[in-house]
Parts: C-alpha cells; sequence; structure tokens
C-alpha cells in the first residue's frame, strides 16, 4: 500500500471496534484496535467499509466511527430524501428557547444562579450552519448529524447515556408536541 495514499477520516473508538468481511452480522472477523486510523471508503446504510492504516479493509458499524477534522461527507448517489433534518432543528430551536427563558429568567431576577444551574443541567445545544451544510446535535441519541441540503446522516457518536424515555435533555417533564 502507497502510505502517501492513506488519508485517515476516523479512528475506531476508544474501546476498539467489532468488523466484518461483509455488510453481514453473520461473518464477524477480528475486532480493530482502540483509536486505530481508517479511511472511510464506502457506506450501506448503516455499515461502513473501512481501508485501516496497514491495509487491511473490513466493515464496521459506521454509527460508531470517531470522525477526524476535515472535509465533511458527501451525498453518495443520486439525490434522494432520506432523513429529514427538520425535527432535529426543531429540536435546537426548543432546546434553545429553553435556554433562552432560563437566561431571562435569572437576568431579571426571577431565579437564582443555583436555579438557573439546575434547571440547565443536562441541556445540550449543537448547531452550525454554513452555506447549505448543516451539522445537528441529536441529543436523544448523543450524535452529531450531518447534512449537505439532500441527506442527513450520523456524522459522529457521543458516549453520553440517553435521557430516560418520554423526557426532553435538560428538564424535568416529559416532551410534549406542540399545537398549531
Amino acid at each position: 500500500m502507497d502510505e502517501l495514499a492513506f488519508r485517515p477520516t476516523h479512528v475506531a473508538p476508544p474501546g476498539g471496534l467489532t468488523s466484518w468481511a461483509a455488510p453481514d452480522p453473520a461473518q464477524p472477523t477480528s475486532p480493530l484496535d482502540a483509536l486505530l486510523p481508517l479511511q472511510l471508503i464506502g457506506r450501506t446504510g448503516d455499515w461502513a467499509q473501512v481501508l485501516c492504516s496497514n491495509g487491511w479493509t473490513t466493515w464496521v458499524d459506521g454509527r460508531l466511527l470517531v470522525s477526524l477534522p476535515g472535509v465533511p461527507p458527501t451525498a453518495a448517489g443520486p439525490p434522494a430524501r432520506t432523513a429529514d433534518p427538520r425535527p432535529a432543528l426543531a429540536e435546537a430551536e426548543g432546546a434553545l428557547a429553553r435556554y433562552r427563558s432560563l437566561l431571562e429568567d435569572l437576568a431579571a431576577g426571577g431565579t437564582d444562579l443555583e436555579t438557573f444551574r439546575d434547571r440547565a443541567h443536562g441541556l445540550r445545544i449543537g448547531l452550525v450552519v454554513d452555506g447549505e451544510r448543516l451539522w445537528v446535535y441529536d441529543p436523544v441519541h448523543d450524535r452529531w448529524c450531518y447534512c449537505d441540503g439532500l441527506q442527513l446522516r450520523t456524522y459522529a457518536v457521543g458516549n453520553r447515556p440517553s435521557p430516560p424515555a418520554g423526557r426532553a435533555p435538560g428538564t424535568d417533564e416529559p416532551t410534549r408536541l406542540a399545537e398549531p
């Protein structure tokens, strides 16, 4: 393998990564070492085909790959409707509104700093828009998603535990749908 041609795009997560000979759970192979440099060469659903730094090619659960800084992924194949980014944007809007409300209450003297911290605990918001490109944090699944205008897909996965079912992060009440 030409070492100059290998350009890592990801690494295996700190705990290592199970791998498969094909995108088929019935064909497991040797696990990948923790933080092994990998180059993403293809995707099939949640499966990712990677080239390892030692020249070996294998399939892994692409949702578990740790992205390295660099050029964001682009849509593969013809334009198609996949995951809709609007619910993730609505979640980010709602989280920002909750934070703004908490901050306004603190600034107006309606609450103290300790109460503000308690109520904001666990609230996470992440949103980057750069032209047609969008990175949005999904707090329910603790992952960053990337959208190029056509596809929303997992870009990086965290390791925070998910909030209890039916509860929005940073709140003590179940998630409610707003009426139009």
